[in-house]
């Protein structure tokens, strides 16, 4: 439960990133893409935050929502190990470039959906 409201926590924290300087948070993914480290922490992450949001759906406020998303992880970090470097790289970067204007919007969005995933948690 813990992990899934840290989750949401993260989430808010580069939502309110995107909001204030969206142009900020385009570069850091960028920053962040060129790293050594960067493909096996994009597979690692998502695999073990899908495994947690499976494993401790039931004790949420919409476990069938929280069990979705789990898998939606998994598929999502299982897909990158799939992936060659190479191309996810690729990948970063042009999003980072393509939704640089709209990272504001998104993280608009993304707020209020961050503090729904911490409060369906039930932690709060």
């Amino acid at each position: 439960m813990y992990f899934i409201a840290a989750f949401g926590l993260l989430m808010l924290l580069f939502s309110l990133v995107m909001v204030v300087k969206p142009a900020a948070f385009a570069d850091g993914i960028i920053a962040f893409s060129e790293q050594p480290y960067f493909h096996i922490v994009e597979v690692v992450s998502r695999i073990i935050a899908g495994v947690i949001f499976i494993q401790y759906c039931a004790d949420t406020r919409f476990p069938a929502l929280f069990f979705a998303i789990g898998i939606v992880l998994l598929c999502v970090g299982i897909g990158l190990a799939c992936t060659p470097l190479s191309k996810h790289r690729r990948f970063a970067l042009w999003s980072a470039q393509a939704f640089k204007n709209q990272f504001r919007l998104i993280g608009v969005v993304s707020v209020p959906l961050s503090l729904l995933l911490i409060y369906a948690t039930g932690v709060v």
